[in-house]
Parts: C-alpha cells; sequence; structure tokens
C-alpha cells in the first residue's frame, strides 16, 4: 500500500457544526505536492472565501520542499480551489446568510490528486460546545457500566 497522508483540522469538529461536505480539488504550484505528500501541511487556522466567482483557500500552511531550493513558494499564500460554477453558486447562497462559513476538514489524495474535504459549517456557541462534552462523558459513563455489567 502506497504511503497515503491524510491531514486533518483539529478544530473543524470542536468549534463548528458541520452542515454539509464537498470534495473539492486543490490548484498547488511547484513542489507543494511533494511537501503534502510528506505530511508538512496544515489545515489549523485555515479557511475558505468565494471571491470573484472562485473559492480560494486561506491560512492553510504547506512547508518548502526544502530539495526544490529556489523553486519554492510562499508557505501560506492564497490558493485556488477547484469546483463546478453549479456548486460556488450553492454554497454563495448559503455563505450570504449569517452565520455560515467554509472550513476544510481534511486534505487527503484520491488517485494521484490532492483533494480537500470542505465543510459548511455554523459556529458553536459556548453553551453547545459544553452539551456536546456533557453528552460525551455521559456516553463513555454508559458504556463504562455495560463493560462491567457484562463482565459480572
Amino acid at each position: 500500500m502506497k504511503n497515503n497522508p491524510t491531514i486533518k483540522n483539529p478544530n473543524a469538529f470542536k468549534d463548528y457544526e458541520v452542515l454539509e461536505t464537498f470534495e473539492v480539488g486543490i490548484e498547488l504550484k511547484g513542489s507543494e505536492i511533494k511537501s503534502i505528500r510528506q505530511s508538512q501541511a496544515s489545515l489549523k487556522e485555515s479557511f475558505a472565501r468565494i471571491e470573484n466567482g472562485n473559492v480560494f483557500i486561506y491560512g492553510m500552511h504547506i512547508a518548502p520542499y526544502f530539495e526544490a531550493s529556489f523553486n519554492n513558494v510562499e508557505s501560506n499564500r492564497k490558493r485556488r480551489l477547484l469546483l463546478h460554477k453549479k456548486e460556488i453558486f450553492k454554497l454563495a447562497g448559503h455563505i450570504s446568510q449569517k452565520g455560515f462559513s467554509l472550513v476544510p476538514v481534511k486534505l487527503y489524495f484520491k488517485g494521484g490528486l490532492a483533494k480537500i474535504e470542505l465543510a459548511l459549517v455554523k459556529g458553536k456557541r459556548m453553551f453547545d460546545k459544553r452539551k456536546e462534552i456533557k453528552r460525551k462523558e455521559l456516553d463513555l459513563g454508559l458504556k463504562r457500566i455495560m463493560r462491567q455489567k457484562n463482565r459480572g
């Protein structure tokens, strides 16, 4: 099996409620693909924005590939995401509503091409986060009780 790195956004599910996801391509330059194959990328503080009928990702860090010498590009530059016009119009309609954003959730390879799982999200409020933590703790407690019950 080939080395197929998957880079995830650790804050995506913690800070946002994911409503819908899209698989999109990404336009890369030069040796950026080699850095991604070596898992030298980060989606931690990245987001996407629609500008002039195109979708761009901001804040995505791809470390320079040292063997490329002078051919490296800026590590935090904005990069164009590849979507169909119909999908862009659909996303633009959702984004125009208050509270919705586009956040990359995952960066992976599919058929040799780099793909990003882009999510349409709505920000969680503090009480939503606390409610989710409470629910997870209850689920863990119930599982623990069920295991003890099955053993004894």
